[in-house]
């Protein structure tokens, strides 16, 4: 039985979408990187009394993807990257939840543009408050590194200097803020 973080207490915590982030880079022209959110619609981490009880699970909206340029998000909607209208909601639903030193990593399922990966999502407990409203929550932060090409996401443009206009890894980071639910 693996023990959670001190200051973190069993219950439901609803993902408060108001003050979570889910944010993206990838690599453009070799050169720079482009960097966007997409928005967390919903979700929930069930705290048991040990890790082996407890589960995460989330909901994006790939409609709601910003990167700062309108015809840019317009492209990443569309058929040739994750065809938002067919393919609306991303999902995260956990399998488990290990140790790593002191902090954690979640193993779940991903789904990006209808398709589904296993990944493991290194993850920080970031600590616990009490909201001015008198609301218990739970932060944390967590980051991993895909190949958008696992999820069927392969459309790109050649350079005439050599190399591709899309880079193929992509950094998403995860900033999250938890109410507990009564």
């Amino acid at each position: 039985m693996t023990a959670l973080p001190a200051g973190l207490t069993t219950g439901t915590y609803a993902i408060d979408n108001a003050h979570s982030t889910a944010s993206f880079s990838v690599r453009h022209a070799g050169i720079a990187k482009v960097r966007g959110t997409i928005a967390i619609t919903g979700g929930e981490i069930t705290v048991g009394d040990d890790l082996e009880s407890s589960s995460v699970s989330a909901e994006l909206d790939a409609a709601s993807v910003s990167t700062g340029d309108e015809n840019r998000d317009g492209h990443l909607k569309s058929a040739d990257f994750w065809h938002a209208e067919e393919k609306p909601v991303w999902t995260f639903a956990s399998k488990g939840i290990s140790t790593d030193g002191d902090d954690y990593v979640i193993h779940g399922a991903l789904t990006i543009n209808g398709v589904t990966n296993d990944v493991a999502l290194p993850t920080e407990f970031t600590g616990t408050a009490t909201d001015p409203f008198g609301n218990p929550r739970a932060g944390f932060e967590a980051e991993l590194e895909i190949s958008r090409k696992d999820y069927g996401l392969t459309w790109n443009a050649a350079l005439e200097t050599g190399g591709v206009l899309v880079g193929d890894k992509v950094k998403i980071a995860l900033d999250i803020s938890a109410i507990k639910q009564a």
